[in-house]
């Protein structure tokens, strides 16, 4: 039972972050019709950004929660910016190209984003510093340490703001109108490049916090690290209903809690012959059940039928 609540909690800790990312590729699908896979490397780059100025900091003496909050605040603004400069120049262009054409076009800015990080950055694992409170907590016979619970904080605070503004700001409005129809939208005063440029930028700044998450909880961060991060994302969009807000949040915590209760008890299903870390196997178990039993994901049936 102890071992149940604590691959629960592990599955909480990393869905929240699939969920973050899982916003960024429903929201730039939910208005384009499009599959950003160069989103994970948004992510990449904000973990590797944040390090390197969290390694700046670090001599300066400050707490370590202050450090870590420097860095973050300097990681969403390049975030922002990589996210911008990627709608701008690579999908802007071929907006009215057909569906395949900016497809590529993802996959090609995912490889070009990652050579340029192996340029800057080099081709090493680097190390989060151990500048963050590790203490475990005794959680129903479960541990659970602050690092994991301000993740699962931050990104419930997160998601519920995105929420708010999506329903409840002009600009969340004009987010949906340009969803429905940007056609329409455009006629209604709706300035849908400007929209779209937006939601671009609010999934990068995500994706940078959830790259320092990543980094934090795995305490490491590599050129390549976006890659299968995007993909497991891509997957928990697709079964929560990619296009949909809150299918993303809800699909983000499934795939973490179904891959982590998989990564717990994976050995005592085949008698010790697959071990934990075949973990990744579970993510692409579950989208390949939902693309054959259930195609529009859990609560994406309307945007779905677009793709």
């Amino acid at each position: 039972m102890d071992i149940f609540i604590q691959q629960i909690i592990n599955g909480l800790v990393l869905g929240s972050i699939y969920a973050l990312v899982a916003l960024g590729y429903t929201m730039v699908y939910g208005i384009l019709g499009l599959i950003n896979f160069a989103h994970g490397e948004v992510v990449m780059i904000g973990a590797l950004t944040a390090l390197t100025a969290i390694g700046l900091l670090v001599p300066s003496g400050l707490p370590g929660p202050v450090v870590v909050l420097g860095g973050l605040l300097i990681a969403i603004p390049v975030c922002m910016v990589v996210g911008f400069s990627i709608e701008r120049i690579a999908y802007r262009p071929l907006r009215n190209a057909p569906r395949l054409a900016p497809l590529i076009t993802a996959i090609g800015v995912s490889i070009v984003l990652q050579q340029l990080a192996m340029m800057g950055w080099g081709r090493n694992y680097h190390t989060f510093p151990a500048i963050l409170p590790t203490t475990p907590h005794q959680v129903f016979g479960a541990a659970i340490t602050d690092l994991q619970i301000l993740i699962v904080v931050t990104a419930a605070v997160l998601m519920s703001a995105l929420l708010w503004l999506i329903t409840r700001t002009r600009l969340g409005r004009a987010m949906r109108a340009t969803s429905e129809n940007p056609a329409v939208a455009r006629l209604m005063g709706v300035d849908v490049d400007r929209v779209i440029a937006f939601t671009f930028v609010l999934g990068s700044a995500l994706a940078a916090v959830a790259g320092v998450m990543v980094a934090a909880n795995y305490s490491i961060a590599h050129y390549a690290m976006g890659f299968m991060l995007g993909l497991k994302a891509f997957t928990a969009a697709v079964l929560g209903g990619i296009g949909n807000v809150g299918g993303a949040m809800l699909g983000g915590l499934l795939l973490g809690v179904i891959e982590s209760l998989g990564a717990g008890y994976i050995g005592d299903l085949t008698g010790g012959f697959l071990g934990s870390h075949y973990q990744d196997v579970f993510a692409f178990f579950v989208l390949i059940l939902v693309l054959v039993f259930r195609p529009s994901g859990l609560m994406g049936e309307k945007v779905a039928e677009r793709a």
